[in-house]
């Protein structure tokens, strides 16, 4: 196999782990899209931030992000407050119910890979982690 070959592997081993991801992530809690619960875990990571910067970050659509903040919010996972800094600007965070969702999906998916990746050896497992992590540090800009 040459490099060239390589990456169609890649491609198409990707977007069957995005769609795996996808149909997984219904199933664990059918009413929390991949999407949704991405939007959850960085809004926990960063203590809230703006729907604008959650759309940056992912590289989606203002209004894509806007829809699923506004979902979240009619669910009860998350609110809007004003910016302490800047009373104008809003801050989405999550809610207690939030984190309670988020902390359950996330238990259900850290098993779920456990139980997948059970039989890897652990040098495998690290090699697999920091290859994950070199691609997703990757950005058009070159910035990591």
């Amino acid at each position: 196999m040459d490099a060239a070959e390589a990456v169609e592997v890649i491609q198409r081993e990707m977007t069957v782990f995005a769609r795996r991801a996808r149909a997984s992530a219904g199933r664990m809690h059918p009413e929390l899209s991949l999407v949704s619960y991405t939007l959850l875990g960085h809004l926990e990571t960063s203590g809230g931030c703006r729907a604008t910067d959650l759309a940056a970050h992912y590289a989606l659509d203002k209004s894509t992000v806007s829809r699923q903040v506004a979902a979240l919010e009619r669910s009860g996972l998350v609110e809007r407050r004003a910016d302490p800094e800047d009373q104008r600007v809003q801050v989405v965070r999550l809610t207690q119910a939030g984190r309670h969702v988020l902390a359950r999906v996330t238990e259900s998916r850290r098993a779920a890979f456990a139980e997948r990746l059970a039989d890897w050896p652990e040098e495998d497992l690290l090699r697999f982690a920091g290859y994950l992590e070199h691609y997703n540090a990757w950005s058009p800009s070159g910035e990591h």
